[in-house]
């Protein structure tokens, strides 16, 4: 049997789907392909099963099947959370807490500009003059807040 002639068996159309999906997922961790995977795997299944289905009825049980799979995922993962060495690695602003920043537009009426890193960022607080050292402390709407050093 050659390749046509397997692709030409939907059961064994979609379950090749399936491993090429697991291996995507092997070579491009954390897309949750396996989930999608999960979904054409179960459609070959059923596929192979009962072979009287028609193309549009097994989209529709590729959706539902995959749907599902991704619910029970989330759910699973939900339940275990994964131990992280860094947890504020994609959360920039937390890593910010506690640093302390010079004032590079004084803080005036509760709001100025700090220097952080190599950028400026918008900063609310009490008023202080530009040179002056003061803490981050949290953010919103897209500034920092901050309090005297």
């Amino acid at each position: 049997m050659n390749f046509d002639q397997l692709l030409a068996v939907p059961g064994l159309a979609w379950l090749i789907l399936a491993a090429l999906l697991a291996i995507a997922e092997l070579l491009v961790p954390g897309v949750f392909l396996v989930f999608i995977a999960a979904g054409a795997a179960v459609t070959g299944i059923v596929t192979l099963l009962v072979p009287a289905f028609d193309l549009v009825f097994e989209v529709f049980l590729f959706a539902g099947a995959s749907a599902a799979a991704v619910a029970v995922g989330r759910r699973w993962y939900r339940a275990n959370p994964v131990p992280s060495e860094d947890p504020l690695l994609n959360d920039r602003v937390a890593r910010l807490i506690g640093q302390v920043v010079t004032v590079v537009e004084p803080i005036v009426a509760g709001q100025g500009r700090v220097k952080v890193g190599d950028g400026e960022w918008l900063a609310n607080g009490p008023d202080a003059p530009a040179g002056a050292h003061v803490r981050i402390t949290g953010a919103r709407s897209g500034s920092l807040d901050v309090e005297p050093a």
